[in-house]
């Protein structure tokens, strides 16, 4: 799944048949119509740093660099090659230009990547077994350097996200390791402050069938359960006693549709917490066809959180998210539909009749909150999986075109 960006992560596509095995873009799924033309402005593409020969999977950029994994097995004239490989980019001019990639060794595929926030580690997550996580010395952040890679038995199934926060000043990853095995989901945390030598300090079977993502800000441990919804977990902030090995339990929720996938707890301009954003996605063909909305959860009071409004674009479904929280614009991919910018300022779940689904939920579509689209008129198609927002432009990573650079919005 990004965070920046914060994903998370990684795709669980045709319906997470990936976390079963490895999805496979000639799986048949019922596809829905086309998206409609997009009645938002266009956002202007700077450029395009073309991948032709795999998946392109997440993104992560800092400074002048960027990083991108890539994902599944892919078929080209020049044959098939397996996404196990993360690619370096210079990121200074207006398109991306690949400059390196690295291979990562007994991986399937990967998917979730992160610098962490001090910009000396690169953590990549591999699937399926074995499952891990990769830890780079960015030093010189165009040469990553191998520290250690993280691997044991409940990692095996594969490491499928990896979130890498921090929590009271020390530098952890939060993994969501695929069912498989006879193993069950499950959430398993890791402290990075020796990175030559991570150590587990928290285990626990979640998820209805998945653990996805999660967000972690301040103490609060926010987790994407699929079916189960949302739970929100005191980590070392919520004043419940909780902490990183021993986390506690405030509040969940299900969100309408279920298939919960990544979160965003948006922290806006003036101090204001009460929103967390919901990913759902549900069943897609890669380049042409994806179904699942963006949920709005009111958090206000973490022990009960509540579904107020929601976004949809027909014949599309969003995957990774990426805030920019002082100007109060959520970006979101929104894959054979591109990205979307999002006004999210304010009240989000008081609006008018006319403006409400019949269940009750404010609709941002019909309260003309979408400021923008992206990727939408490029002449060919798109399948944009991850986000991130950086200071006035956008990076987006399109499984199937590599990695773009766009303008935001005004």
């Amino acid at each position: 799944m990004s965070l920046g960006y914060r994903r998370h992560a990684p795709v669980v596509l045709l319906a997470l048949l990936s976390a079963a095995g490895g999805c496979n873009a000639s799986d048949p799924v019922v596809a829905p119509p086309s998206p409609p033309p997009p009645s938002a402005p266009a956002l202007h593409v700077d450029g395009q740093g073309a991948v032709p020969d795999r998946y392109t999977a997440e993104l992560w950029i800092r400074g002048d660099v960027g990083y991108t994994t890539t994902w599944g097995t892919r078929s080209t004239a020049n044959g098939v090659t397996r996404g196990n490989a993360v690619n370096i980019w210079n990121v200074a001019g207006p398109a991306p230009v690949l400059v390196d990639s690295i291979l990562v060794a007994d991986a399937t595929t990967l998917g979730d990547i992160q610098v962490s926030d001090d910009g000396k580690l690169l953590v990549v997550a591999t699937e399926f077994t074995p499952g891990s996580i990769v830890i780079y010395d960015l030093a010189n952040p165009l040469k990553p350097q191998l520290i250690s890679r993280f691997s044991n038995g409940d990692t095996t199934p594969g490491v499928h996200t990896a979130e890498v926060q921090r929590v009271n000043g020390k530098l952890y990853a939060f993994l969501s390791i695929d069912p498989g095995g006879g193993q069950a989901a499950k959430l398993v945390i890791v402290d990075l402050s020796n990175p030559a030598s991570p150590t587990q300090v928290f285990v626990r079977t979640m998820g209805n069938p998945y653990v996805h993502d999660v967000y972690v800000r301040e103490g609060i441990l926010m987790t994407a359960l699929w079916n189960d919804g949302i739970s929100i977990f005191d980590i070392g902030g919520g004043g419940k006693g909780g902490s990183v090995a021993n986390p506690v339990l405030l509040g969940s929720a299900r969100t309408v549709g279920g298939k919960v996938h990544n979160i965003w707890w948006y922290h806006d301009a003036s101090g204001n917490k009460r929103y967390a954003f919901v990913g759902e996605e549900g069943s897609g063909s890669i380049g042409s066809s994806a179904i699942g909305d963006i949920h709005v959860v009111d958090v206000s009071d973490l022990t009960a959180p509540r579904e107020v409004a929601f976004f949809d674009i027909p014949g599309a479904g969003t995957h990774n998210f990426s805030m920019d929280e002082a100007r109060g614009i959520l970006f979101a991919a929104f894959y054979n539909a591109g990205v979307t910018a999002l006004d999210v300022r304010g009240d989000l779940g008081g609006c008018d009749a006319t403006m409400k689904s019949s269940d009750g939920r404010c609709d941002l579509g019909k309260m003309s909150r979408e400021l923008g689209r992206g990727l939408a008129d490029v002449g060919f198609p798109v399948y944009v999986w991850g986000v991130q927002s950086v200071g006035a432009k956008i990076y987006a990573s399109d499984m199937l075109n590599g990695l773009w650079k766009i303008e935001t919005v005004p």
